[in-house]
């Protein structure tokens, strides 16, 4: 979507304080804009209305739940409570077979990104850009652009469903091991993937002819 604005070795993952955020009474952070943020940045805030918004943040890939600890670090010690509300790296459950075995991992749904429920004012703006780690918000041009209530809706629903989805590891014409039910263990090459239903057809060798045998995803794995 949008190009890091700094090289990865440019990034400390350890959070990086300043002195007002060790402060017990912490002083409210006085913007300080680049030369292309100023204008788009009050522009964003004026058309946000002091609504309680989505916002898109970029971040370096990997670092993710780094970043998401950080601003929240700094949202209790910076008093923002009252304008930054949740901070979230969307997520789903994926199951993938290796080895011959099943497990569940965790997939980051947008690598490089993280969302941050807020209202967007000069002084949260500037509690969330400046984390480090945080290379910018996602929006028209340097202007932070709330997702739609629709977008949100399809994030959180993708996130909370229950039937974990199952990672494919091959393609077509890809040779796999099938690792359970009657052919067990038997080397096969893909001929067809059906996604909708979980289901590979495998031309296998039996009894010196090929022989088409459909399969769920989880019965075969990459060779």
């Amino acid at each position: 979507m949008f190009d890091d604005e700094r090289s990865r070795s440019d990034y400390d993952p350890e959070p990086v304080y300043m002195d007002d955020e060790r402060s017990s009474q912490p002083a409210k952070p006085t913007p300080v804009y680049d030369d292309d943020d100023g204008p788009s940045i009050l522009d964003a805030i004026e058309n946000a209305g002091n609504e309680k918004l989505w916002y898109v943040v970029h971040c370096y890939s990997g670092y993710e739940n780094k970043v998401r600890h950080a601003i929240e670090q700094r949202i209790e010690t910076m008093g923002m409570r009252d304008k930054i509300f949740d901070v979230i790296v969307p997520t789903e459950e994926e199951i993938e077979v290796k080895d011959g075995k099943r497990r569940t991992i965790e997939r980051r749904i947008f690598p490089g990104y993280i969302l941050v429920e807020m209202r967007l004012d000069e002084d949260s703006w500037y509690v969330v850009r400046n984390t480090p780690g945080v290379t910018g918000f996602v929006g028209m041009g340097n202007d932070p652009t709330p997702l739609r209530q629709d977008e949100v809706k399809q994030i959180m629903t993708r996130m909370s469903e229950d039937a974990p989805k199952i990672k494919v590891t091959f393609k077509l014409g890809q040779k796999v091991r099938i690792v359970d039910g009657p052919f067990n263990d038997f080397i096969g090459t893909v001929s067809a993937i059906d996604p909708d239903k979980a289901k590979v057809r495998v031309m296998v060798n039996f009894f010196g002819r090929d022989t088409p045998v459909e399969l769920d995803f989880l019965e075969v794995e990459k060779v």
